[in-house]
């Protein structure tokens, strides 16, 4: 069972990879997002599905801190509903992400990344902790 965890934001979608027994989260890719052009990027999350042989998908949610979903929230969920109707047979779970972006910033500055690094990486990190605790939560 391999996973992918998504951290969808709105300039770029950070991909994370489970390892072939769902134990660990690897970061794989930041995909850079197609202003404007849905299914390009959905096709670009789609090669890595097909190509990975996923069999889960994990999309993050941003909630708000009350629990409410905002606007970033609500695209998110519509782009989990879209990649559900590109792949019926892989399952599509939404994760709460609250603070994801924030840990990702701490561990890099802890590890002593700089801010020009780190601004290429986050969204990468920030998946692989979705994805992380998600797989956490699953064993």
């Amino acid at each position: 069972m391999r996973a992918l965890g998504l951290d969808v934001g709105t300039k770029t979608i950070g991909v994370a990879l489970s390892d072939e027994l769902g134990w660990t989260a690897q970061g794989l890719v930041t995909l850079k997002r197609e202003e404007a052009d849905l299914a390009a990027d959905l096709k670009s999350v789609s090669d890595l599905v097909l190509e990975h042989q996923i069999s889960v998908v994990v999309v993050g949610l941003p909630k708000n801190m009350n629990g409410t979903i905002g606007p970033s929230g609500e695209m998110c969920q519509s782009f989990a509903e879209e990649l559900k109707e590109l792949h019926p047979s892989v399952e599509i779970k939404l994760w709460d992400e609250r603070l994801t972006t924030v840990a990702a910033e701490r561990m890099l500055i802890s590890a002593d990344v700089s801010r020009k690094k780190r601004k290429k990486v986050i969204d990468k990190m920030a998946a692989v902790l979705i994805l992380q605790g998600y797989l956490d939560h699953k064993s």
